[in-house]
């Protein structure tokens, strides 16, 4: 795990918007910057390999997955079976498996709950259950949080 008063690189996925258009999003992302503690840089960018590759030996922290797979798929208009987002997914994969620091990636279980009504819905929960089996599948360790309890799952 991560110590609060350690340097760590949290590596902020969201994608900014204007304040003007969405006010309540700005807010948002206000309160999760001035929450983190005063030891951590943060650095807000979607390439999320990039960031990976040019911190290697850092303590890093990403928060998180479900927004950054959001991302993906604006930028490739909702298509399913986009090859940029089977390529970003790939390319995050071979960065984590390389990755020789601390790591700890914060995503979100799409599985347990009931199938989305909408093509969109499906398609995120699709995307995003591939990413997170393709990380678990090279990550030392895997955590399940539920209700506030860690479950360790390997």
């Amino acid at each position: 795990m991560l110590d609060a008063d350690a340097p760590v690189l949290y590596v902020a996925t969201a994608r900014g918007v204007d304040p003007g258009l969405d006010p309540e999003w700005a807010d948002r992302v206000a309160v999760h910057r001035a929450r983190r503690p005063a030891s951590w840089r943060t650095v807000e960018d979607a390439d999320l390999p990039a960031v990976l590759d040019g911190h290697p030996g850092d303590p890093v922290l990403v928060d998180d997955l479900a927004t950054w797979v959001t991302g993906l798929l604006d930028d490739a208009g909702w298509e399913r079976d986009a090859p940029s987002v089977d390529a970003a997914r790939t390319s995050l994969t071979a960065a984590v498996d390389r990755f020789g620091g601390t790591l700890v990636l914060v995503s979100a279980e799409v599985g347990l709950g009931v199938v989305p009504s909408t093509s969109a819905g499906r398609r995120f929960r699709d995307e995003l259950g591939a990413v997170n089996q393709a990380l678990a599948a090279v990550c030392d360790e895997v955590w399940l949080l539920v209700a506030g309890v860690p479950l360790r799952l390997r």
